[in-house]
């Protein structure tokens, strides 16, 4: 039977363990560029025998306009790239392997982070009914997102374009690969869902239509930098910042269909609801995921299938038993850089402080212990 420990080949990417860390948006990035504490907090986490065999970055705007939260990162510039390359240094030395989330936020955003203050884009004008993050005199506060406006036809080429300009830029800084951000109601979901897209030209209405920018993303990502260091996130039936579909099970079982002949790296799935709970739903009926993941396997799809949503190890034995091949953690990564080697051993976990997700400094981000500095304190 598989285990969380042993090595697994995903694409072109050779990890050590099946424990992934997921993506955690934790706004220490001023200016949106990556920093020397960015680095100390990744390398913690990338020693392969305590830590992740694969880290996800904390999701990373693909261009000013993608931004939708204060102080996160950057991969559209230049100056962008070369922030990033002592972070992906460190974590190489450190044995570990490091892929980018690409992300372009869409209608969840403020005019205050957009440039020139223009009102965000989204597949039509409709606001989301939920909020971001401003830092105001230095505190982070969550605010009500902007009204968006509709991006044009001739608009959607160059979102395409700055997907493509951001995996590549992601390669030149050092990461291993690339993770598309497909999920939790950001601008390539709410491409997908008709509850956020009301477009009645080529890339609204019938779900073909509704999928066409996302699959043309995946296409251009993995033409630039090749499909075996290329992964993709969705979440089927998150309510996450207004995200709704009457029909998810056709909508990413025909999603995934399409995605197959792609040979991606690996798929990665955020099952029922984003932080919340795993059974929820939309439409009429529970979400199969094992129907979705037949689907897949059954156009021929080879991607890694990843799973994530409140996970122990339990839970993760059992899902590996199951068909799944990697499962990701997120929030147990937050307080816990030696998670890997505290599921291995069965032992306690430190509890997150919720006060310091969002932004601030090392307090709450590389302050806490490691289990061996635990168990040295308590012989003390």
């Amino acid at each position: 039977m598989s285990t969380l420990f042993e090595p697994f080949q995903a694409g072109q990417l050779s990890l050590a363990n099946r424990v992934v860390m997921a993506p955690l948006t934790r706004n220490r990035a001023p200016g949106a560029l990556p920093n020397a504490l960015m680095a100390t907090y990744y390398t913690q986490r990338a020693n392969p025998k305590d830590g992740a065999g694969l880290i996800i970055t904390e999701a990373t705007a693909i261009s000013h306009q993608g931004q939708g939260y204060a102080d996160v990162p950057g991969i559209w510039s230049d100056e962008q790239v070369a922030a990033w390359k002592p972070i992906t240094a460190a974590v190489h030395a450190a044995g570990g392997k490091i892929v980018m989330q690409l992300w372009h936020v869409g209608r969840v955003s403020h005019v205050d982070l957009q440039p020139g203050g223009q009102a965000p884009v989204a597949p039509s004008a409709i606001t989301a009914k939920t909020k971001t993050v401003l830092i105001q005199d230095g505190v982070p506060r969550f605010v009500d997102t902007s009204a968006p406006r509709a991006l044009t036809l001739e608009e959607l080429p160059g979102i395409v374009a700055d997907y493509r300009r951001a995996a590549r830029n992601a390669i030149a800084a050092g990461f291993d690969g690339v993770e598309v951000h497909g999920a939790n109601g950001y601008l390539l979901d709410q491409f997908l869902r008709s509850g956020s897209n009301q477009r009645t030209d080529a890339y609204g209405g019938p779900i073909e239509s509704r999928a066409r920018l996302l699959l043309e993303v995946m296409q251009a990502v993995c033409d630039e930098i090749g499909a075996g260091r290329v992964g993709l996130r969705l979440s089927p039936v998150t309510p996450a910042n207004d995200a709704f579909d009457p029909q998810p099970q056709p909508l990413f079982t025909h999603v995934v269909q399409q995605l197959a002949p792609l040979k991606l790296a690996y798929l990665h799935f955020i099952e029922g609801a984003t932080g919340g709970a795993r059974d929820h739903t939309q439409g009429d009926a529970p979400f199969n995921y094992a129907a979705l993941r037949q689907a897949y396997r059954g156009a021929g799809g080879q991607a890694a299938w990843m799973v994530n949503n409140a996970y122990d190890r339990a839970l993760a034995d059992q899902a590996l038993q199951d068909g799944a091949d990697l499962v990701a953690f997120g929030r147990p990564f937050i307080a816990n850089p030696d998670l890997t080697r505290r599921l291995r051993e069965g032992a306690d976990c430190n509890t997150p402080d919720r006060a310091t997700f969002y932004g601030g400094g090392a307090h709450g981000y590389t302050d806490y212990p490691l289990l061996s500095n635990q168990e040295r304190s308590m012989q003390i």
